[in-house]
This record gives C-alpha cells, sequence and structure tokens, in this order.
C-alpha cells in the first residue's frame, strides 16, 4: 500500500503544476498556526486574510481546505479588499467638474448680453474659437437669460404683418 500511496504522489506531482502543489502544502501549516495561536476562537492577524485571497486566486480547490474559515469570508475580504483599493485609487484632491476660470465666465455672459439672439451652441461655437474649451451646459449655465424672448413672438409677428398677409390671400384668390 505504501508503494501504491508513494508511485501515486511521485505521477501527481510530474502532472500537476507546481504552483497547485506548493497551495497545498502550504495551507495545512498555516491553519495549524492560526489555531495554536488562540485559545477559544481563533485569532486572525492581518496577514491571514492576505494569504486565502491570494491563495483563493492561485488554486483552483482552496474552498476544499478550508476549516477555521468559511468560503464566503475570504470571498467577503477580497470585495472589501477591491472596496478600499478602488477607494483608495479614485480619492482626488478635486471633487466634481473642474472649476472654470472667471474669465471666460465673465466671457460668457457679456456674449450672452450683447446677442441675445444667440443660441448656447453658437456661442460654444465663437468660444472655442476664441481659445476657451466648454461644455454646452457649461456655457448654458453661465449665459445671462432674459426675461423677454429674443426676437418677436409669433403674436407680435401677426399684429406686425397682417396687412401682408391678408394682401397675399386675397391676391390668390383673384388669380
Amino acid at each position: 500500500m505504501f508503494v501504491l500511496s508513494a508511485f501515486y504522489q511521485l505521477i501527481r506531482s510530474l502532472l500537476v503544476p507546481r504552483l497547485v502543489l506548493v497551495a497545498e502544502k502550504s495551507r495545512p501549516p498555516q491553519q495549524l498556526l492560526v489555531l495554536h495561536r488562540s485559545t477559544n476562537r481563533p485569532r486572525l492577524h492581518n496577514r491571514d486574510p492576505l494569504f486565502w485571497i491570494a491563495l483563493s486566486q492561485l488554486w483552483r480547490d482552496w474552498r476544499s481546505s478550508l476549516v477555521i474559515v468559511k468560503p464566503e469570508t475570504v470571498i467577503k475580504w477580497h470585495r472589501q479588499g477591491f472596496k478600499c483599493y478602488w477607494r483608495w485609487k479614485s480619492r482626488s484632491g478635486r471633487l466634481g467638474r473642474p472649476k472654470i476660470n472667471e474669465e471666460a465666465r465673465v466671457l460668457t455672459r457679456r456674449m450672452s448680453r450683447e446677442n441675445p439672439t444667440w443660441g448656447v451652441p453658437r456661442m460654444q461655437a465663437e468660444l472655442h474659437l476664441l481659445g476657451y474649451e466648454m461644455a454646452e451646459s457649461t456655457v448654458a449655465k453661465y449665459r445671462v437669460r432674459s426675461r423677454k424672448p429674443p426676437s418677436q413672438t409669433w403674436k407680435s409677428f401677426l399684429q406686425n404683418h397682417a396687412g401682408q398677409i391678408v394682401a397675399i390671400d386675397f391676391s390668390r384668390c383673384l388669380v
């Protein structure tokens, strides 16, 4: 029986990748160290979750060897690590949109006052020609909105041109 076991171990060591064998051999001593460190409930150090997270990434059958923690706990540790990493990675000194300099804001307000018929796309194009890169939403935010419409309304148009409209309609009837 001993010979068959030794032969099996030899064949397995030749076929199975080295990394899997190292992972299999390192898991029991690590768990025993944790159990020897504590009396009632095993206490985990900071390096223990790191060991199991790394082992879960390197060894496919890592769940079968867990004794002191559940596989869900290792997955939770891994997620917490990702959350901490991306929180650290995405933190920056500035929050929100980048600031628009005062000169561009004043120029946007001045252009909107002096050219009331220009819309936001036209103002953005003119600012772009002057060398200011601003989004349409930013131009819309800083432009001055007038209370009255920039051009005449339909009502005033019809009142101003009623005579001509009637003349055109009657001239068609006569032809």
